[in-house]
């Protein structure tokens, strides 16, 4: 089963949100403002927009398709459908839904008994492109086309839309009635985005006609063209709201290693970048604010802005870059004149920053071997200093470094609990008590292990257990999850900040020989003279750079309660293919998105497998294959409970079992970073927040 898409824009949601009412169910626990770094935008009023203007966003790829539901939807269509599509409810800084009253003037529960009833307002003025009112017949479409019982549509999820019983017009003219077969939770996750019944009505239209444009949208912007390289957005004629600051806005396609080189071009006003880019643009605005204190003059600053890290260790953790300009840039080109046009060449940018909502976890595959058995997994997870990880990562980017503490709510999310004491606390003692309670005992011969020393990987080249990397490289979807799909753990460029890959097949550097000497002077544990050897799968190309450095840190925790791994580096485009969705790993590090809506987007990652006709195992997502009945359990209980705080409690519940079952173990928030023209505003790193596009613009 494909993974789903997030209803974020990603990221998957983002943006600029005006002020609006707290959702019944919210308790006075979850008012108040974000936490420190869920978004950095430059806001501006509306006044203070020049009115015109393109703007230039970069994406990773031309989506293949429009269509948000569809199997092959990405990243880039969830961004363009919340620009030219309804959402009926988008996302505050916070994660929280808030009813868009440019499509709602009221959505409520009006009945429980003896069915859910839910009825949407719409705004009168609402109309689709083509003119014709958005309504009810749009609503039944949608449903009918989501809800799982035509295979022609093969929709990338169905979540919600099964529990519906019928959709239809309501006492009012502009309102649409919908019934739940069953009750709902998560209400106000459906119909977001909206599509025209002439694309949901007829399934090869839902699967072709999506694919090289949107005839018919109900945004702010519609779809002017879309080339091979480029979607172009043009102001919608027949929008009713607030009209878009920007005549256009220009989606182009730069793949992640090639940001640097189109923004230093002057090609683009908003990207995410990788870490190294992000700190040349730190390295400018540090050099402009010294040649400022030069001059006796203070430096201007914005709120929000970056700050330099205070880390030391930055450059030796970032593929130790030689001399100064390089470690503070991360460019080590050897031509001066060269790497200082490409410096000042960026000045014209800055650098936005947050915690993206999407967490990176240490996986244990619990299908077979000692993962299979609880006592093991929780002694890894024992081992693991997941502090020193999310400092490693998050601290050189000036981002707060506390680890996170569940699975299925990010932190400054309504019903945010720190479980991982379900787990315990970092203690070698306490995990290698757990090894030995399974019977793996440290004893025998501490010498050359077979898959210790070295071992010959997928593709021929040999591997000690795990390597320093040697160059410095970009983050991109091997981390994740995904090519596919909502709940897709799409790992962003931004994360691979300081980390580095080895040449295929290269010798192994003399730190290599010092790690594998530790290595072999290192007492194992064993059982029944077997030692304890984990095959640790990681992306060996540039993308797969910050995962190679937290691996490499994993290993060496693993060493201290004498557990060794074999890091086997694959292709980035078979990481997640070949060797996620099949099980072909011990330990892997991959990402997931969070959700506003937990209960239902987070239960197929953590559902219990269970067994097909035809002997083979039912996975949906829960690619560690661990899980329990009373995991699903209490996520059935929440899918069913209206009440936001009852179902809320339902959650957190689950989050601690799932803990306890130490299959996943997160680590760290990804960091958000994104290169914004200087004048653009209301963008930025939008964290959970949901962008209102018609709002960007560029200052008078």
């Amino acid at each position: 089963m494909p993974i789903t898409k997030r209803r974020r824009a990603m990221l998957l949601a983002a943006g600029v949100m005006l002020p609006l009412p707290v959702l019944t169910g919210c308790s006075s626990e979850d008012d108040g403002p974000p936490p420190r770094a869920a978004w950095d935008i430059a806001s501006a009023a509306r006044s203070g927009t020049a009115g015109t203007g393109t703007l230039r966003w970069a994406l990773d790829a031309t989506p293949t398709t429009l269509n948000a539901f569809s199997k092959t939807a990405d990243t880039g269509t969830q961004r363009i459908a919340g620009a030219v599509l309804p959402s009926l409810f988008t996302l505050d800084a916070r994660g929280r839904p808030q009813r868009n009253d440019d499509y709602l003037t009221a959505a409520d529960v009006t009945s429980t008994d003896p069915k859910q009833v839910v009825v949407f307002k719409l705004n009168p003025k609402a109309v689709w492109s083509d003119g014709r009112p958005i309504g009810a017949e749009d609503f039944e479409a949608q449903w009918k086309a989501l809800r799982g019982t035509d295979e022609k549509y093969g929709t990338a999820r169905n979540a919600g839309y099964d529990r519906i019983a019928k959709v239809e017009p309501g006492e009012g003219k502009h309102e649409v009635k919908v019934t739940f077969a069953k009750p709902y939770t998560d209400w106000r996750s459906l119909f977001t985005p909206l599509y025209p019944k002439s694309v949901m009505g007829n399934p090869a239209v839902f699967t072709a006609a999506a694919n090289k444009g949107l005839e018919v949208g109900a945004g702010p912007f519609t779809v002017r063209q879309v080339t091979d390289s480029e979607v172009t957005l043009v102001r919608n004629p027949r929008w009713w709201g607030d009209r878009a600051r920007l005549s256009r806005v220009v989606f182009q396609a730069v793949p992640a290693e090639k940001r640097a080189e189109a923004l230093a071009a002057g090609r683009l006003d908003l990207a995410e970048v990788d870490g190294a880019t992000a700190r040349r643009i730190r390295a400018t605005a540090s050099s402009k604010r010294a040649a400022g204190a030069k001059r006796g003059s203070p430096a201007p600053g914005k709120a929000g802005a970056p700050e330099p890290s205070t880390d030391g260790r930055e450059s030796a953790t970032d593929g130790r870059e030689a001399g100064a300009q390089g470690a503070a840039t991360g460019d080590t080109d050897k031509n001066p004149s060269g790497t200082q046009a490409r410096t000042r060449a960026l000045s014209r940018y800055t650098l936005r920053k947050a915690l993206d909502p999407a967490y990176t976890q240490l996986a244990l595959n619990g299908t077979k071997g000692p993962l299979a058995d609880e006592r093991v997994r929780r002694a890894v997870a024992r081992a693991i200093d997941r502090k020193a990880l999310a400092k490693l990562v998050l601290k050189p980017m000036g981002l707060p470094y506390e680890p996170l503490g569940n699975h299925l709510l990010m932190a400054g999310q309504p019903g945010y609990k720190d479980h991982s004491g379900a787990l315990g606390d970092p203690d070698t003692n306490a995990a290698q008590s757990l090894l030995a309670d399974a019977g793996w005992r440290v004893g025998g011969d501490s010498g050359r292990q077979k898959g210790v020393d070295g071992k010959t990987d997928d593709r021929g080249g040999r591997h000690s257990a795990p390597t320093p990397d040697s160059a410095s490289g970009t983050a991109s979807s091997t981390e994740s999850s995904t090519a596919s799909s909502t709940a897709s753990s799409t790992a962003s460029s931004t994360e691979s900040s300081t980390a580095s890959t080895s040449t295929p097949g290269a010798r192994p550097a003399a730190g290599d020989a010092r790690r594998s000497e530790r290595l072999r002077e290192t007492a194992v544990v064993r059982k029944k003279g077997r030692p304890l050897v984990l095959r640790f799968v990681l992306p060996d190309d540039q993308t797969g750079a910050r995962l190679s450095t937290v691996g490499e840190r994993i290993a060496r925790m693993l060493e201290k309660i004498g557990v060794r791994t074999e890091i086997t580096k694959v292709s980035g485009e078979s990481y997640f293919r070949d060797h996620i969705a099949t099980g072909d790993y011990d330990l892997a590090l991959y990402s997931w998105p969070a959700s506003a809506y937990p209960a239902t987007d987070s239960r197929p990652i953590y559902a219990k497998p269970q067994p097909a006709a035809d002997g083979s195992l039912v996975v949906e997502q829960n690619y560690t294959r661990v899980g329990t009945d009373q995991i699903d359990q209490l996520f059935d209980q929440a899918l069913s409970e209206l009440d936001g705080g009852a179902a809320r409690s339902l959650v957190s519940r689950a989050d601690a079992r799932i803990w306890a079952a130490a299959g996943s173990i997160p680590l760290y928030q990804r960091p958000q970073l994104v290169a914004m023209r200087k004048g653009l505003v209301n963008a930025g790193a939008f964290g959970f927040a949901t962008p209102r596009y018609q709002d960007i613009g560029f200052r008078k």
